[in-house]
């Protein structure tokens, strides 16, 4: 049970603070556009962000603790809502579930399954982002050398960054001339109430692209199965029967899993 709650900890940390400047213009000085090469946050020092942000202690400048906790459980209440629409987790898990339903083998992989291996996916592409929100929020903020409110805003425009680069410039433009505002000279200076639904359709639209690829193969097998039951008379045979095997075959001869998943993590910028 404690293991739970420190890797949920871990989410929570990397993921909420990430809602404290939604809607707000970016300060591109607070967040420069590096590549970081530091490591994801390790459990500790999560542990120790959650302790020191909630801390009975403030220096005037900082929010109330009373505050800070509403944060807190705010974070966890939307936390599976930030994970699924901010981060790679959307594209992994519909892409699953298209392969699954190619394979026609009904529950097999079970949910669980589909759903446990998009989220360690979605780990392990978004660790250059936590990379960079672990070098640009958690460690200066336990320094303190940034307050709670510098390291949520800096924890945003790592995300909002990655999103962009995901997020098509047609998608961006629809949502842009919805909210009837001038297009800014930088894409970072959007807010997150465009940014987040752009980035959402656009990971719909790349994930439904490579649902219809994946298709094609299988697609072809059951047609040449249908063709060679209805030549031989076996009209009352349902040819998913006699397809389900020669398709996993395809699949497992084809390293399918492995292709799957490393096609997946490399298709984010």
């Amino acid at each position: 049970m404690t293991g739970n709650i420190r890797i949920f900890s871990l989410m929570l940390v990397a993921l909420f603070l990430t809602t404290l400047s939604f809607g707000q213009p970016v300060n591109r000085e607070s967040a420069p556009v590096t590549r970081a090469t530091s490591t994801i946050p390790s459990i500790s020092d999560l542990m120790t962000v959650i302790d020191k942000a909630t801390a009975a202690e403030t220096k005037g400048k900082d929010w109330a603790t009373p505050v800070k906790l509403v944060i807190i459980f705010t974070g966890l209440a939307i936390l599976p809502s930030v994970l699924i629409m901010m981060t790679s987790f959307t594209r992994i898990v519909i892409v699953l579930s298209f392969i699954r339903r190619a394979l026609t083998t009904q529950t097999i992989p079970p949910n669980i399954a589909i759903i446990g291996l998009a989220l360690f996916l979605t780990l392990y592409t978004m660790a250059p982002t936590f990379g960079r929100i672990n070098k640009q929020c958690v460690q200066p903020y336990l320094s303190d050398e940034i307050d709670f409110q510098s390291a949520g805003t800096r924890a945003s425009d790592c995300i909002k960054e990655f999103m962009l680069r995901q997020s098509r410039q047609a998608d961006l433009a629809v949502f842009v001339q919805m909210a009837n505002i001038e297009p800014p000279a930088n894409p970072m200076g959007l807010g997150m109430h465009i940014v987040i639904p752009a980035f959402i359709i656009s990971e719909f639209r790349t994930a439904f692209e490579i649902g219809c690829l994946l298709f094609i193969p299988f697609l072809l097998v059951d047609i040449v199965i249908a063709s060679v039951l209805l030549s031989a008379g076996m009209m009352m045979l349902p040819p998913v029967m006699i397809s389900l095997p020669f398709k996993l075959i395809l699949f497992i001869l084809v390293d399918g899993w492995g292709l799957l998943a490393k096609s997946l993590s490399m298709g984010f910028k």
